[in-house]
């Protein structure tokens, strides 16, 4: 039956008429609707003013397209007289005063004041309401609208995320909201480093991710298509209440849900090509042969056979980087079945994504499974939200493909004849080519190619996450909810080596298979009230409630030398190997957290808001002393544009939001509070070492949680009716007894310094987001950007041996007070000695030569000139950080007829990089090099090369290969992060083949950046206190891209 006849047949016999305007039922009687004569505008005017008593005031009231509004409320403001317009939009309203102010108001459009005096007709136009600002946004344990939050919240769109190519959730995010980093990896199934305004931790800056109300990582275990919503939860109102876990920030991921209907299918399909953008430009081999003869010429040695004129071979000319790399390609696949009635919905989905990296024997797959519903009974609702999933990744066990392919020697061939031994049999090699040569004629980087067939980790997690809830509604303001959550997964991994010997000076270890399996569980059960009453001009919403969880981690590994060979080929079982039995051995962890939770809001006639929230956690995995916190918060906002002395009818909704809060941090293992005994070798006993009992760990029962003291400033605001958006916040996180690793004087005899909580990180900065529409044209176009900056500043690190800062390795970064995590502590280049003079006169201020070993073309480096002896790690200052200053983002969408298109910006400035790959390639030792370089050479003083030479030349190993600024670089960089193009096939043709809608697209992912960064990509992940440091990380590859979606 049409809607039509189901409408016309329930409201006729009740004397109701009806009428349809886009997405709304107008429902009146022809009573409750003023009945106008047939007329026009014109014959709306009014007779002279001497004649008025009480006049009537006319119009008219449309939408921004013209067509007529029916039932649009007009009030006489300041007066109870007010009437409804008919279903042409016209009205006819009586009033005592001859000028005045009517307040036009539509459910869905922006309400208008419109002042008249006389008689003159009032035709207006309304404009609907930006969606976004009555959108529900999910906020943890509730649901409120947009525009009534206090706290900074992002929303990102699934339509936003979902574009790019990528198997992780956090990776999607990049660029799309202010004051969120992303960090991305290359790697297949890698997961991506988030975070959320800045590093506030020495331990961990992961943020809390929340799917469908269930805690869990949700990087690579959900499947993107099956997102509704993402929300970023970034301040201490936002998310304090999630108390200890929130203080790196909490993403809430809301997956889709079935909708009352017919049953509706849909089906995506996206196969993808993959390339590396870029590869190191290094010399073949006779480029190669050259320059290593010119070398050994340089340091007066004999140079070997294998690069010498007279005997070289060009005819071997390796190019690792070829070899290895290859056109990449990835597929992903959706079907969804959702549908429902009004009392029960139901929504399954189906996916299947691969991933064939850019590398051999490098790939990830996941296929997965999830079945959400919903059905009500009368005041009961319930449902759940499960998730299965199964992933295989396959990498090699050994090296680093990016920083051992290009420094690889292109004079030594991947298998070689000289190389086949009964360990060996393919003949791969490791070193040099040449049976007579030196040590100088040799790579130390892996053989990868070698690895990628005799050296692979096989990975497999199967994994079940969801949660299921029953509602009870007690009365039609106050609900009660069960929710209890599972995540459960298990992990098996299989690495296998046949005792290839991969690199040079390491003697080939004996083939060996190893297993390792590990059980995961994470149990959470929660009670909530949620409760929503409005009074009046008061609203009063909010939740309390009660949480348990608990998580359980087992594992255990072991393994075994000696695989079997048969027939040209490895069994790869540890029953079949028949050597010696490698370490067996396993973990096991359990800890508990119960917590108590409330956030109450206030609302008065939507022109004032405030907000308390609070949580307290108990966490078995702390000191005893300190095992319970409190993490408070308290929020406002003041809604402007309600006051009566603002004027401005161009601001449709101005909003000025202020908050402060404790937030947590619990990332801790769970025995180090305790302290424990080991039993090993320890003492000397009649010239014999013996076993003995020693404290391994000292106990330390106050270690507790991590505290970040948050402050929010924030302004949101509408304008030029609603086609404008605007966000802009201000923050200051201090963070407090912050965790970390404190170093105790050996002679206490522990192997295990204790955690303590002594640290403190300050992050700050301010965050701008703006959005524009234009959806009055054929070409319908919305713009959208967003700008961050974040200042990271070491407050305290404890008591680190006497100490005021803490490192990482290598020894290159401080993380020290008065500067940022990730600074860069180096020896700073000024550039090349030209001659012996130069080096002979510089000299610190007591006579001390600085760089005694130094001869002309050599590297000189600053000095402090009060100090003493040769150039030493005292001389080292502080050159830049890792962390940008500023990070942007912009999407373009536009749409004309049946045709779109979308671009995806992203930008990354101030941040300094070391590239430690350009170090390995540009210190002339036992690898290859770049062929950019430019040797100095009397000849060729004009270079910031320095001269060729061995590391035992004490020149060289003195000043050319240290650590230094040499290898920082900048690395800000611009990028097109994405464009799609697409294309709505046309309604008739798609209905011939009984399809409701079917859209096709090309895109392309990282097609261009823009950078001076010299290595393969400045978007390097590092590590948390060495965010920039380039070892060869897996770098971005770029995607084209073809997809079609369609439903039916």
């Amino acid at each position: 039956m049409k809607l039509g006849d189901v409408l016309e047949n329930t409201f006729k016999p009740l004397d109701i008429n009806y009428k349809v305007y886009k997405n709304k039922i107008l429902l009146y009687k022809e009573s409750t609707l003023p009945k106008q004569e047939s007329f026009n505008d014109n014959q709306l005017e009014a007779g002279p003013a001497d004649l008025i008593v009480q006049q009537n005031i006319s119009g008219r009231v449309t939408d921004n397209k013209g067509a007529p509004l029916p039932g649009v409320s007009v009030q006489l403001k300041g007066t109870t007289i007010g009437v409804a317009t008919d279903l042409d939009g016209r009205f006819v309203i009586n009033s005592p005063q001859e000028s005045g102010t009517l307040v036009f108001t539509f459910v869905g459009f922006v309400t208008r004041e419109v002042g008249f005096s006389g008689h003159t007709p009032i035709n207006i136009q309304l404009l609907e309401e930006a969606k976004e600002l009555n959108e529900v946004v999910v906020i943890g344990y509730q649901s409120v609208r947009k525009r009534d939050l206090t706290g900074a919240v992002s929303v990102i769109s699934p339509e936003e995320s979902n574009r790019v190519t990528t198997s992780s959730v956090g990776e999607s995010l990049q660029g799309l909201s202010p004051g969120v980093t992303v960090r991305n990896s290359g790697a297949p199934g890698a997961n991506s480093e988030v975070e959320i305004r800045g590093i506030g931790s020495y331990l961990s800056s992961a943020p809390l991710y929340v799917i469908d109300g269930m805690l869990s990582d949700a990087n690579v275990t959900i499947n993107n298509d099956d997102i509704a919503s993402i929300q970023v939860l970034k301040d201490a109102s936002a998310a304090a209440i999630y108390g200890s876990r929130a203080a790196n920030g909490v993403i809430i991921i809301t997956t889709k849900q079935g909708k009352s209907g017919p049953p509706k299918i849909t089906v995506s399909a996206k196969f993808g090509q993959q390339h590396l953008p870029k590869q190191w430009d290094v010399m073949n081999s006779t480029q190669y042969a050259a320059i290593k003869r010119q070398q050994y010429i340089s340091a007066g040695l004999s140079v070997p056979p294998s690069i010498a004129s007279a005997t070289f071979n060009p005819s071997i000319n390796t190019n690792w980087q070829d070899l290895d790399e290859r056109t990449g390609n990835d597929q992903n696949y959706n079907i969804t079945l959702s549908g429902g009635t009004n009392y029960s919905k139901y929504l399954i989905s189906a996916s299947y994504y691969d991933n064939q990296s850019v590398l051999l024997a490098n790939s990830f797959n996941r296929a997965s499974f999830r079945i959400n519903t919903e059905t009500k009974k009368g005041i009961l609702t319930f449902g759940e939200n499960a998730l299965l999933t199964n992933t295989n990744t396959r990498v090699p066990n050994i090296g680093n493909p990016f920083f051992d392919l290009p420094t690889s020697l292109p004079t030594i061939p991947v298998q070689s004849n000289m190389w086949i031994t009964s360990t060996n049999l393919q003949g791969f090699t490791n070193g040099t080519n040449d049976p007579a040569g030196g040590p100088q004629d040799i790579s130390y980087a892996n053989n990868i190619l070698a690895g990628n067939i005799t050296n692979s980790s096989y990975t497999n997690n199967a994994k079940l996450v969801g949660n299921g809830y029953a509602q009870l509604q007690l009365t039609n303001w106050l609900y009660y909810k069960f929710n209890i959550g599972l995540e459960t997964s298990f992990d098996y991994n299989r690495g296998l080596f046949n005792g290839t010997p991969i690199r040079y000076g390491t003697p080939a270890a004996a083939s060996t298979v190893g297993e390792t399996r590990g059980q995961f569980s994470n149990l959470l059960m929660e009670h909530t009230l949620n409760f929503n009453k409005t009074l009046g001009v008061h609203n009063i919403n909010g939740v309390f409630g009660y949480t348990q969880q608990r998580e359980l981690d087992t594992y255990t590994g072991g393994g075994r030398t000696g695989l079997t060979y048969i027939n040209g080929q490895y069994l790869t079982s540890i029953n079949s190997a028949n050597g010696s039995p490698t370490a067996a051995g396993g973990t096991n962890t359990d800890w508990k957290i119960i917590s108590y939770l409330g956030r109450v809001n206030y609302g008065f006639n939507d022109k004032y808001l405030l907000t308390a929230t609070g949580r307290v956690d108990q966490d078995s995995r702390f000191g005893p002393n300190d095992r319970t916190g409190f993490f408070p918060s308290v929020a406002a906002a003041w809604r402007i544009n309600k006051e009566s002395f603002f004027k401005a009818d161009w601001v449709n909704d101005l909003k000025l939001n202020a908050s402060y809060g404790i937030l947590g941090v619990n990332t801790i293992p769970q025995f180090s509070n305790q302290g424990y005994i080991n039993n090993a070798p320890r003492a000397v006993l009649n010239g014999v070492v013996q076993n003995g009992a020693y404290q391994a760990s000292l106990f330390n029962p106050d270690v507790h949680w991590e505290s970040r003291h948050e402050t929010n400033i924030g302004l949101d605001a509408s304008i030029l009716n609603d086609r404008v958006s605007i966000s802009a916040a201000v923050y200051r996180n201090v963070s407090k007894d912050a965790l970390l690793i404190e170093q105790l004087p050996q002679y206490l005899g522990a192997n295990n310094n204790p955690y303590i909580n002594a640290g403190s990180i300050s992050n700050k900065g301010i965050e701008f987001a703006a959005t524009y529409r234009n959806n009055d044209h054929n070409f319908k176009w919305s713009i959208s950007g967003n700008v961050t900056t974040i200042k990271n500043e070491v407050l305290s690190v404890g008591n680190q041996g006497g100490a005021n800062y803490l490192v990482q390795n290598p020894d290159i970064t401080r993380a020290q007070i008065g500067h940022p995590i990730g600074s860069w502590f180096v020896l700073k280049d000024e550039g090349l000695f030209q001659s012996q003079a130069e080096i002979n006169a510089y000299k610190r201020s007591n006579g001390d030569l600085i760089e005694p070993f130094a001869k002309p073309g050599d590297v000189k480096f600053y000095a402090n000139p009060n100090g003493t002896g040769p150039i030493n790690n005292n001389d080292r200052v502080f050159d830049g950080t890792s962390l940008p200053n500023l990070q942007t983002g912009l999407q373009f969408n536009g749409a004309y007829k049946q045709f779109s298109i979308n671009i995806q910006l992203v930008g990354i400035f101030g941040s300094t990089i070391f590239d430690a790959v350009r170090e390995s390639l540009d210190s002339y030792q036992n690898n290859n090099f770049r062929t950019a370089i430019s040797p100095w050479t009397p000849s060729n003083t004009n270079t910031s090369d320095p001269r060729l030479g061995f590391a035992t030349d004490q020149g060289i190993a003195n000043n050319n290969t240290y650590a230094s600024s040499r290898w920082l670089e900048n690395g800000s960089y611009g990028r097109i992060r994405n464009l799609e193009i697409g294309y709505a096939l046309p309604k008739a043709l798609v209905t011939k083949w009984n399809v409701d809608n079917a859209r096709i697209f090309i895109s392309g992912q990282n097609l261009l950046t823009i950078t001076k960064y010299k290595g393969l990509d400045p978007d390097v992940a590092g590590n948390l206190l060495q965010p920039g440091y380039d070892n060869g990380g897996w770098p971005p590859s770029r995607v084209f891209s073809l997809g079609i979606n369609f439903g039916f």
